[in-house]
């Protein structure tokens, strides 16, 4: 049985925290750059130049690509012959968090939802965990800005409802969101199991690369249509018109109960930020 220290999870986390915050994928900036190819409004298009730009200057300087940089959302694949040593897991995660937003210098937007007192170092991190074959724990960092999470939402529709309801929920909450989640947004969707199900597929779509088709072709048209859909209604570059108000939607699916059909839609801006590791 493979031994990973508890050290080796606090120092990847911390890594992790920093370089989502300062750099996007490529699959992301392949996505913006077409959408400045394709959008129609010269305003739109500008706005789409400055996102560019935005992103070099803070991948060669060193600085997070946007002032919130979120809540450390974390998933854990670990290998079921792991053996984490050397103290509690959980524990290396917020303590890898701690430090990360810290040594980096990133704001820290954690708080109680009651009394609203910061906690102050952006600790505790939202983490997810599934046991996987194998003996390699696999580490995703993604931190999540609250203009994009507050436009999220989740529905328990009628099995009646279908597909056309589906499409109409999805498209509604982008309509409703507007300019809140700095469009161009990436839009994952949960489709079935149970309320808290459908709201954990949603939100872990958003990891998929960048325009990255689900491989049931079914759904892949599903998100062809959405995606058609979303860029018809004119919301456009930072709300303020245009014809790409979204990169890419991602949707995942999930058996469900007879009697239900849950729909989550977990909106994500232009800045879709998340870095792994494996160990």
């Amino acid at each position: 049985m493979k031994e990973i220290h508890v050290s080796k999870i606090i120092d990847t986390v911390a890594r992790l925290c920093i370089e989502a915050c300062y750099n996007v994928g490529d699959d992301v900036k392949a996505l913006l750059e077409k959408a400045k190819r394709q959008e129609a409004s010269p305003h739109g298009k500008n706005i789409l130049d400055q996102i560019l730009q935005n992103l070099r200057v803070a991948q060669e300087l060193k600085l997070p690509i946007c002032q919130d940089t979120g809540m450390a959302v974390v998933f854990l694949e670990i290998g079921q012959d792991v053996h984490i040593v050397g103290g509690d897991l959980y524990e290396a995660v917020h303590e890898g968090v701690r430090r990360g937003y810290t040594e980096g210098y990133l704001r820290k937007s954690v708080l109680s939802p009651i009394t609203r007192i910061n906690t102050g170092d952006n600790t505790p991190a939202v983490i997810h965990t599934e046991i996987v074959p194998g003996d390699k724990v696999k580490i995703t960092v993604a931190p999540k800005g609250f203009g994009s999470e507050n436009m999220s939402r989740l529905k328990m529709l009628k099995p009646s409802d279908g597909p056309e309801g589906i499409k109409e929920f999805i498209l509604q909450t982008v309509i409703d969101a507007g300019g809140n989640p700095c469009p161009p947004i990436i839009v994952g969707v949960g489709i079935g199991g149970t309320m808290e199900k459908a709201a954990y597929i949603a939100k872990k779509a958003l990891l998929r690369p960048a325009g990255q088709h689900n491989p049931d072709p079914l759904v892949a048209q599903l998100e062809e249509e959405m995606l058609q859909a979303i860029n018809n209604t004119g919301i456009g570059p930072q709300g303020l018109g245009g014809t790409v108000t979204a990169l890419a939607v991602h949707i995942e699916t999930y058996p469900t109960h007879i009697a239900g059909l849950p729909v989550a839609v977990n909106i994500q801006c232009h800045a879709a930020r998340h870095s792994e590791a494996l160990l």
